[in-house]
């Protein structure tokens, strides 16, 4: 599966089905007065608007290189995590306000069968939409999906403390309060997760030990232990990959050959790891 297809097929399939159990878990605290099942139904539709993001990140990462973005628009990607990760901070923020709120007011609620019985559904479907964020992220590559899927993942969690708080409801007054305080917690801590990735991969990654490795290895089978290299940078643009690295030849290696022998190396690294390279040459000490 393409990158592409899978960002939208996960975006379509989050909206639809997030629209529904935002719908049911409003109408559930609308019915039981409970902040905590209507912070849970508003973290739902966040969802919605989060997959939105991802599928108009979807299509503009499809646009072609041009002049004013000659390494393309792939980090559309981490632009559409970085509006998911404020989306999920501003929920947070304003459901911990009314929670606290709430329990200083020492205001309690009564839930139902209702309640219980949607927040059950709530958890399946949301679980199974996480790992269905994450099939495709793992599939495709795809930043603003996986982000997504902690979006689901969070929202599933948050719906499993509600849970378990309806299910003490009677014997403590402050239940509700507590639960709208750890669902926004929990909501703050998936925006750190997000904003973490996003802004290390914006920043610039150290390439993988493994990777090197494996490069070196490659190069070596081409010319054995008369290439030295070193100075590895990888330059995420998440359509695609760049590396730059150094290569040590002999003093009085002619231009012409020292040339080929960059191409050959930035041939090899294109064919087997997919990635376009420039290669600095050095005079051996």
């Amino acid at each position: 599966m393409d990158k592409t297809r899978g960002g939208y097929l996960a975006g379509y399939v989050s909206i639809v089905i997030n629209a529904i159990l935002f719908i049911f878990k409003m109408w559930a605290s609308v019915v039981t007065g409970s902040i905590a099942l209507a912070a849970d139904a508003w973290h739902t539709l966040s969802d919605s608007l989060s997959s939105v993001i991802v599928v108009i990140a979807t299509k503009l990462t499809t646009k072609k290189a041009d002049k004013e973005h000659p390494f393309g628009h792939g980090r559309w990607e981490l632009i559409a995590s970085l509006f998911i990760a404020v989306i999920l901070g501003i929920i947070a923020y304003d459901f911990l306000k009314n929670s606290i709120a709430q329990f200083n007011n020492h205001k309690s609620v009564e839930y139902g069968m209702l309640a219980i019985v949607i927040t059950v559904i709530s958890i399946i479907v949301k679980e199974l939409l996480t790992q269905y964020s994450f099939y495709i992220a793992r599939k495709t590559g795809n930043t603003s999906v996986r982000a997504d899927g902690w979006h689901h993942r969070s929202d599933a969690l948050s719906s499993l403390v509600v849970l378990v708080g309806i299910l003490f409801a009677k014997r403590f007054w402050w239940i509700d309060s507590v639960l709208g305080i750890i669902i926004a917690l929990m909501l703050f801590y998936a925006t750190y997760k997000i904003l973490k990735e996003v802004i290390t991969k914006l920043l610039g990654e150290e390439p993988a030990e493994e990777l090197i490795t494996n490069i070196s290895e490659e190069i070596k089978k081409l010319y054995g232990d008369d290439l030295e290299t070193h100075h590895y940078h990888i330059h995420d643009y998440i359509s695609h990959k760049e590396l730059t690295l150094h290569i040590r030849l002999e003093k009085d290696m002619t231009i012409d050959k020292g040339h080929n022998i960059a191409t050959d190396v930035e041939n090899l690294i294109k064919d087997k790891f997919n990635m376009d390279t420039t290669v600095h040459i050095e005079p051996k000490k």
